[in-house]
């Protein structure tokens, strides 16, 4: 039955094995196999890590069995397999089998050398080994193709891996990849091969894929890309179905890599076939809210027009909208073509397939973490039991987006419900931080050196309050504000914000090309404010209003000229507008304003428009009377391609409810209107509008000590950069806007890089006409007269007669040919020069400027470049051609 084991069979066994072999001795000769030897024992070594028990369970080998050669060679492999063993060698003897192994390495570090292209961030996620694991060739050699392949894909095929390995101690070892970016392979040339009714460079604008050229010199579109190829493909396609050509397509795409590694030459062949139109177009309707008749109606194609695969598609979007606005969520609609190829013409048939109206079962809110549920429920335009609505789902997503808290492609996603007439809307969010703490320093063209910081959090407690505090510090202005907002007050569908602010300006008029530092304006106030939503779209918003203003100027403007004995503000110093704005007042507003918008972002909007109507009365209590109104009006396209085109106009009015007294403005300067940099471009801050201009009067022709008849040469300097420039504003204004957002490759977007062009225009106007210096009303300035005697008396006939004439400007002269200096007294004792006063830019003709512009998230901090053009002013306004600001955080 069992018997005695011989060579690996039973004796019984091998008799009769033996029988048929006896009978063919006496013919060939017989060959004896080896004996097998049992296996007494297995023993491991070598192993540090891994048990023997481990390494025994991967192999067949087993105490008791026979131990062949081939049942070691299948250990062998079973081990190699493991990838955990870098040496393994099984050797028997006398039936006491060794298993002599050395494990694979523990990697301790994982290093890449030479990569300045792709980050560690970007390939170290992609690549198989990490820290900690064990070490195998086969990983490594996927890592490097993994690597490569990376690099392809950024369009670098010149790119080499060299994996090195660092042997440690206790059987460690660092990998390190050492990486050869080398050269970006860019697009040579783009061929097309079969293209007659379009010119290459027509097709060329459809791929993204581009040519390198050296005016795309930050576009990553020109570097090759196999799925880009693929997707350009695409793109022509579509160019040709749009344009009436169903029956295209490419026959081959073909990518050669140059000689050198550096480019490619992509080569297109196409077959464009023949242009189509559209035949009979009609929608068969089979849902019982409608009509067919009513719908194929409104189709945007008629028959006879060429046909367009894109007005097809956009059909079929409208057609789903629509049926989703009268609750049938899962509508289906679709196009049945039916091509003549005799006329060439392509029928499309549209149903409306029949769809149960769905209800919405269930709202889920998953992700949020700090966010409470009912921050975002709130923002839902829909509710648990409300008939689906796709117009009210696509409000919810802009709305929930337009919070800022979450992921920027958030979408509202929805799921089949219990029943075929139930729906599941989920809002799977990705909380982003909305806690800035901030400081920043930076360089302005408007305010020289900036700093600022400011700590805020846009989602207090996770319940959608803003509270924010706010330091600015720069050479002309400092500020402080605090602030609160609760977007639902008590739970109710009403906002509430508060802000306390202190704020001081010292730089209020220009002395040639520098500011006046001398006047000074504090306000000390708070704002309170209610918003109450009237419709889905439309807001009012009361607010009140209480500031102290205290308006004052350095005592060197002071003087005892007016009034001897009594220090008052100098107009001939000082200037007289400014003396007027001086002084201490209380200013009580409560105001109210209307607010439409349908932008789909607050933040940086690409469809949309936003109209703001805005009214504020001042004399609620306090020291100032005005009524005021404003409005601003902006609209926003996607225009294809990337292209953001928009157009903003604002404008406001202002009139005084008071009296101030005679020769002064009823309103006072610092309730005005101001205009310029950075409302429209192309002027400088406060350049445009009202403006009383001080000229000094200076001897044109070099009169000397002895020399007559000088007094026709006195005149005013002719260089701007001497005159004393101070705006007063208007009570009225307006200012338009055009701007066209260019798009740029996708390397250029990872910079932050968004370039426009723009045109602006407007104006600023209504101000009383200012009492500018004349004779009569305080002794005059000295004039340096060369010629003196009768030569003041006769330059002041002169322009006194001007004056007469209706001419604007004034001079003041003093004479004294009986000083104790002799006949030339004033032009030894001259104490201020003499000077020429213009009020100039009262007007409501419109200033024009075109320029261009960059807005870049650069990596030192936001900075904004325009280059302006002004092609109409008016006499006064000062322009300006360059405008930057910058700032960096840290």
């Amino acid at each position: 039955m069992g018997g005695t084991v011989l060579g690996g069979l039973p004796v019984a066994a091998q008799a009769q094995a033996a029988a048929p072999a006896a009978a063919a001795a006496t013919t060939a000769p017989v060959a004896i196999a080896p004996a097998a030897e049992t296996i007494r024992s297995i023993t491991v070594v070598g192993n540090q890590r891994i048990e023997r028990d481990t390494i025994l369970s991967y192999i067949q080998l087993r105490e008791g069995q026979p131990y062949t050669q081939a049942a070691a060679d299948e250990a062998l492999k079973a081990l190699y397999a493991t990838e955990l063993l870098a040496d393994v060698s099984i050797h028997n003897e006398a039936g006491n089998v060794v298993i002599e192994v050395k494990e694979n390495p523990i990697i301790n570090r994982i290093i890449l050398e030479g990569n300045k292209r792709i980050k560690d961030d970007k390939i170290l996620p992609e690549i198989k080994m990490a820290p900690r694991q064990i070490f195998t060739r086969s990983k490594v050699r996927a890592d490097v193709a993994r690597i490569i392949e990376l690099y392809k894909r950024k369009g670098r095929f010149a790119a080499t891996v060299e994996p090195k390995m660092v042997e440690l101690e206790q059987n460690r070892v660092d990998i390190v990849y050492e990486i050869s970016e080398g050269p970006k392979s860019k697009v040579q040339k783009i061929n097309i091969i079969g293209n007659e009714k379009f010119s290459d460079g027509d097709l060329r604008e459809q791929m993204v894929t581009k040519q390198a050229r050296f005016f795309r010199l930050f576009s990553s579109n020109t570097g090759y890309d196999p799925d880009r190829l693929a997707f350009d493909q695409q793109k022509l396609r579509q160019f040709y179905l749009t344009e009436g050509y169903a029956d295209f397509r490419v026959v081959s795409a073909v990518a050669e890599l140059t000689p050198d590694k550096k480019d490619f030459i992509i080569t297109y062949v196409v077959e464009e076939g023949d242009r189509y139109k559209f035949g009979p177009v009609q929608v068969e309707s089979q849902l019982r809210d409608f009509n067919s008749s009513d719908l194929t109606a409104r189709l945007p194609m008629k028959e006879g027009d060429w046909y367009n695969a894109k007005k097809v598609e956009d059909t079929v979007e409208s057609l789903s909208e629509g049926a989703g606005s009268m609750g049938y969520a899962f509508a289906d609609v679709r196009p049945n073509f039916r091509r003549n190829k005799d006329n060439l013409t392509m029928s499309v048939d549209y149903t409306l397939a029949e769809a149960p109206r769905v209800y919405v079962e269930k709202v889920d809110i998953n992700g949020n973490t700090l966010t409470q549920d009912k921050v975002i429920r709130r923002e839902f335009r829909t509710a648990e039991g409300d008939a689906f609505n796709s117009l009210k789902i696509k409000r919810t997503t802009n709305r929930i987006k337009s919070l800022g808290y979450f992921q920027e492609n958030f979408e509202v996603q929805q799921k089949e419900g219990s029943a075929p007439d139930r729906i599941i809307l989920e809002a799977n969010v990705e909380e982003k931080p909305t806690g800035e703490l901030q400081l920043s320093a930076g360089f302005s063209s408007l305010e020289s050196f900036i700093l600022s910081g400011s700590i805020r959090q846009r989602n207090f407690r996770g319940r959608g309050q803003t509270v924010g505090l706010s330091l600015n510090f720069s050479r002309y202005t400092k500020s402080a504000q605090v602030s609160f907002v609760e977007p639902y007050l008590f739970d109710k569908n009403i906002s509430a914000g508060i802000d306390i602010y202190r704020r001081d300006l010292n730089s209020f008029n220009y002395f040639g090309s520098k500011r006046n530092t001398t006047y000074e304006r504090s306000t000390t106030g708070f704002q309170a404010r209610l918003g109450v939503p009237l419709t889905e779209y439309l807001s009012a918003i009361a607010r009140y209003t209480l500031n102290y203003d205290d308006v004052s100027l350095s005592k060197d403007y002071y003087s005892e000229r007016v009034t001897p004995g009594v220090t008052e503000c100098d107009a001939f110093l000082a200037g007289r507008y400014l003396c007027d704005s001086l002084g201490k007042d209380l200013s009580s507003i409560i105001g109210v304003s209307l607010v439409y918008d349908t932008r789909d972002s607050r933040y940086r909007p690409t469809r949309g428009h936003n109209v703001t109507v805005g009214f504020d009365f001042a004399g609620l209590g306090g020291d100032v009377k005005y009524a005021r109104v404003t409005g601003e009006a902006s609209k926003y396209w996607n225009v294809g391609g990337g292209f953001i085109f928009s157009v903003a106009a604002e404008g406001g009015f202002i009139k005084a409810l008071q009296n101030r007294g005679a020769g002064l403005d009823d309103l006072r300067i610092t309730d005005r209107f101001f205009l310029g940099e950075p409302q429209i471009r192309g002027f400088d801050i406060r350049g445009v509008g009202p403006r009383v201009l001080r000229k000094p009067l200076i001897d044109l022709a070099g009169c000397t000590a002895d020399s007559t008849g000088c007094v026709q040469n006195i005149g005013p300097d002719p260089s701007r950069k001497q005159w004393t420039d101070d705006a007063l504003g208007g009570k009225a204004y307006y200012v338009g806007r055009a701007e066209l957002e260019i798009p740029l490759g996708s390397g250029a977007r990872e910079m932050g890089l968004r370039p426009s062009i723009f045109l602006d225009a407007g104006a600023v106007w209504g101000v009383k006409k200012p009492q500018l210096t004349k004779a009569g009303d305080m002794p005059y300035p000295y004039l340096d007269i060369m010629d003196l005697n009768d030569a003041g008396q006769q330059l002041y006939n002169q322009i006194d007669e001007k004056d007469s004439a209706g001419n604007a400007t004034k001079v003041s002269v003093t004479t004294n040919p009986t000083g104790p200096f002799g006949a030339n007294e004033a032009r030894i004792r001259q104490r201020i020069p003499a000077f020429i006063e213009e009020f100039v830019g009262n007007t409501p003709k419109p200033r024009v400027s075109i320029g261009v512009g960059v807005n870049w998230n650069s990596p030192f901090g936001p900075l904004r470049i325009d280059f302006a053009k002004v092609l109409l002013k008016a006499k006064g306004d000062d322009t300006k051609a360059f405008s930057f600001n910058v700032g960096t955080q840290f």
